[in-house]
C-alpha cells in the first residue's frame, strides 16, 4: 500500500469507516499525496487528455461564446473571466488569444484561476505569463470575493466531475450509505452502512428508484453551482460548464478511477490514481434555476461546438497545414464533436443574469 493508502487505514482504525466524499477528497486533495498536489496529471504523459489538450479550436469556441456574451452585456469596462480547475492553463490561453480580436476585451479583463496545486499553478504562471492581470485562488468563492459585486465569466471544464460525491444504495430498509473500511486483511474495502441516512439526502427524483440502485450526491458540486448562480443574478455575468455525465437524473456507480489512460480499481492507489464521476446535470440546474438564473441546455459538446462554428473554424485551420497537420486537425474535431466519441458524452450547461440576451451555442 502507498503512502496515502497507509494514511487513510491509519484515519479508519482510529475513527471508523469514511464516506466516499472523504476518500475522494483525501485521494485527490490531500496536501502531501494527494493526486492533483504532487503532479502534472494532464496530456499524452499523464493519466487523461481533457478537451483543450486535444485541439486549440475547443479553446477558441469557449473564448468566442464569452467574448460574444460580453459584446451583449454592453462591453462592460471590466470584468473577471474565471478559471475553476485551468489544468494546464491551455484552455485559457486558447480563450484569451481568441479574444484578442474582440476590441477592448483584454484591457477589461482581470483573469482568476481557482486552482489548489503548486505544481499546476507553476505550470499555469508560465504559459499565461503574457497577462499581467492574473490572480489565483484556492476556493472558487474567494474568487467571486474578488470581483467585489463586478461581473464576471466563468469556465468549468471538466471540474464538476472531480468533486468528492456521497453514494447510497437502496435497501428494503431505505438508503444506506457506502463507506471505506478495512476488510480482515485491513486492507480498504466498501460497506453499507448498518443505519439509513434520512431520505432527504436523496434527489426526490430518486424516492422511487429499484431496490439495489446507488445513487450519488454531490453537495459541493451543488453548493459551488449556488454561488456561481447568486453572483451571476446579482452582479450579471455567464458561466460555461462543461463536463461528462448526464442531462437527467439516474441512479448507478459512476465513480472510477484512471492512471495511465486506463482504468482501474477506485481503491488501488489512492493518491497515484484520478478519480471522477458523472456529472448531474439536472441537478446543477434545478440549483440555478432556484437562484433565478437563466439556464441554457445541458446540450450535447458535439451539438454545441459545432453552433459555435468549429466545423469553419477546421477548414480554415486545414488550408494552412500540411498533411500531418491536416490529419490531426480532422481527428480532433471528429474526437471532440462526433456521437461516437466527446460530442455525446460530454454536455455542456450555460447560465446567465436574466438581463443577458443574445445567448448562442444552445440552438436546438
Amino acid at each position: 500500500m502507498n503512502a496515502l493508502g497507509t494514511y487513510l487505514i491509519k484515519l479508519i482504525k482510529a475513527q471508523g469507516p469514511i464516506t466516499i466524499a472523504t476518500f475522494m477528497a483525501e485521494a485527490l486533495g490531500n496536501a502531501k499525496y494527494g493526486y492533483y498536489m504532487k503532479q502534472d496529471p494532464f496530456g499524452g504523459k499523464g493519466d487523461f487528455t481533457t478537451a483543450p489538450e486535444i485541439s486549440q479550436m475547443f479553446g477558441e469556441m469557449v473564448g468566442l461564446w464569452h467574448a460574444v456574451n460580453w459584446l451583449n452585456m454592453g462591453s462592460p469596462d471590466k470584468i473577471h473571466l474565471i478559471e475553476i480547475g485551468p489544468g494546464r492553463a491551455t484552455l485559457m490561453q486558447d480563450v484569451l488569444r481568441a479574444m484578442k480580436v474582440i476590441p477592448g476585451l483584454l484591457d477589461a479583463i482581470e483573469v482568476h484561476l481557482v486552482e489548489m496545486s503548486p505544481k499546476l499553478r507553476e505550470i499555469q504562471a508560465e504559459k499565461l505569463k503574457n497577462y499581467a492581470q492574473l490572480t489565483w485562488h484556492n476556493r472558487i468563492s474567494d474568487a467571486l470575493g474578488s470581483a467585489k459585486g463586478e461581473p464576471i465569466l466563468i469556465i468549468a471544464n471538466e471540474f464538476f466531475d472531480a468533486l468528492p460525491v456521497r453514494q447510497f444504495q437502496k435497501q428494503e430498509t431505505g438508503w444506506h450509505e457506502r463507506l471505506i473500511c478495512l476488510d480482515d486483511q485491513e486492507k480498504l474495502s466498501l460497506q453499507l452502512a448498518p443505519v439509513a441516512s434520512p431520505e432527504q439526502v436523496i434527489p426526490v427524483a430518486l424516492h422511487r428508484a429499484d431496490i439495489g440502485s446507488i445513487a450519488e450526491v454531490c453537495t459541493i458540486g451543488e453548493n459551488i453551482c449556488s454561488e456561481i448562480a447568486e453572483h451571476i443574478q446579482q452582479y450579471c455575468g455567464a458561466a460555461l460548464i462543461i463536463d461528462y455525465g448526464h442531462d437527467a437524473h439516474g441512479t448507478g456507480d459512476t465513480l472510477q478511477a484512471v492512471k495511465n489512460h486506463k482504468y482501474v480499481d477506485i481503491l488501488s492507489d489512492p493518491g497515484d490514481v484520478d478519480l471522477t464521476c458523472h456529472v448531474d446535470f439536472q441537478r446543477l440546474k434545478e440549483i440555478a434555476l432556484k437562484c433565478e438564473t437563466r439556464t441554457y441546455g445541458p446540450i450535447n459538446q458535439g451539438k454545441f461546438l459545432k453552433s459555435l462554428g468549429i466545423e469553419a473554424r477546421s477548414q480554415t485551420l486545414l488550408a494552412n497545414a500540411n498533411d500531418q497537420q491536416q490529419k490531426d486537425i480532422l481527428s480532433a474535431l471528429h474526437r471532440l464533436t462526433d456521437n461516437s466519441e466527446m460530442g455525446a458524452l460530454f454536455k455542456v450547461l450555460g447560465l446567465t443574469d436574466k438581463s443577458l440576451a443574445g445567448v448562442t451555442g444552445f440552438e436546438q
